[in-house]
């Protein structure tokens, strides 16, 4: 009777996980996603939603913030390592020519060797010519134990080289990791954004898009941007200005940095680059370029920053406006810059 009782017990325990799963399923009970992030509350009110989504895209935005340096000093570690291998490649190539040289000398000694230097001279046919030839090889001993301490500090350098590049090819695999991390933190938080949004109702995503869209297009804005450049402090930061304007309505998309497709430091590096100005690529580090700048001092072309871990960065163009990538729900537009929490203000040129 025993073994007859047992799969019933196990029957009744699977009943009730399967029980537990389905009230989860339908709402009873909080889903988690990715890092422990809800995304299945039940009868959250659209405000409530549009607050989670935020904070969600906020986060994802600081995850990104930290792929784009990791991404940087990746790129810098390979560089590194690829450069360090070709002068491996150089340094080998000319010791082994030097060993050449070495072994073509030795064999030539080996050969010249056996007879006694007294004997040499006495069956020489010619002594004078002989005695010359001996202070030859005098300086050729000499030559050569020159080039075996060259051949030896050349290993030695070599080497040196294979551990730099042994050192570096573990700081790119540090690295690469901590982009896999990041990406990984990234990918969770969009999704679970996505899978909150999607408890609103379709005239409600619509409505967001719509707004969205108009912030993003022709009208008013454009006379806006046109005036923010023509009120930069310098042609410089004109045409930065004039290129983030240019791309009004282009999209967000995490770790891009254009021509048609941008994150929020993205979109700066983008915009100074046409300027012939190099911004580095985080926002993070993107604050300590130029000048701090204080936010009654702005002017068209500063760079305005969010949040107090900098992970938002938009291009001031005049009026408390800028123009910046929001985020995956919305295109590059102009907002104001009151939507967010100021950080701090930069001027790059």
């Amino acid at each position: 009777m025993a073994a007859h009782r047992k799969p019933r017990q196990r029957s009744a325990g699977g009943n009730t996980v399967r029980t537990a799963a389905t009230i989860a399923l339908a709402g009873a009970a909080t889903a988690t996603g990715f890092d422990g992030t809800g995304y299945a509350e039940p009868n959250l009110t659209p405000a409530q939603v549009k607050a989670k989504v935020d904070k969600l895209y906020q986060e994802a935005e600081v995850a990104t913030e930290k792929y784009n340096g990791a991404k940087e000093k990746a790129e810098g570690a390979e560089e590194r390592l690829r450069s360090l291998r070709d002068e491996a490649a150089r340094k080998t190539d000319k010791l082994n020519s030097a060993r050449d040289a070495l072994g073509s000398m030795a064999a030539a000694q080996y050969r010249d060797g056996g007879l006694d230097p007294a004997l040499q001279l006495a069956l020489s046919g010619d002594p004078d010519r002989y005695l010359e030839g001996a202070e030859f090889v005098e300086r050729a001993g000499t030559r050569q134990a020159a080039s075996v301490a060259s051949v030896r500090g050349q290993l030695r350098e070599i080497e040196q080289l294979r551990g730099a590049a042994h050192i570096e090819l573990a700081s790119l695999r540090s690295r690469q990791a901590e982009l896999k991390r990041h990406k990984k933190t990234i990918t969770g938080k969009l999704d679970a954004a996505r899978r909150l949004l999607a408890q609103l109702p379709t005239e409600e995503r619509a409505g967001d898009v719509e707004r969205a869209s108009r912030s993003a297009g022709s009208g008013a804005r454009d006379g806006l941007t046109s005036a923010g450049a023509a009120q930069a402090p310098n042609s410089r930061a004109a045409a930065a200005v004039s290129y983030a304007s240019s791309k009004l309505g282009s999209p967000y998309v995490w770790g891009a940095t254009g021509p048609d497709a941008f994150d929020c430091s993205g979109l700066m590096q983008a915009a100074y680059r046409s300027a012939g100005i190099s911004l580095p690529r985080t926002t993070y580090a993107q604050i300590d370029t130029g000048r701090r700048v204080a936010r009654s001092e702005l002017l068209p072309g500063d760079l305005v920053f969010f949040y107090s871990a900098i992970s938002h960065v938009g291009m001031y163009i005049g009026n408390g406006q800028m123009i910046h990538a929001p985020n995956p729900s919305a295109p590059v537009r102009v907002a104001p810059i009151d939507e967010m929490p100021f950080a701090g203000a930069t001027r790059v040129v």
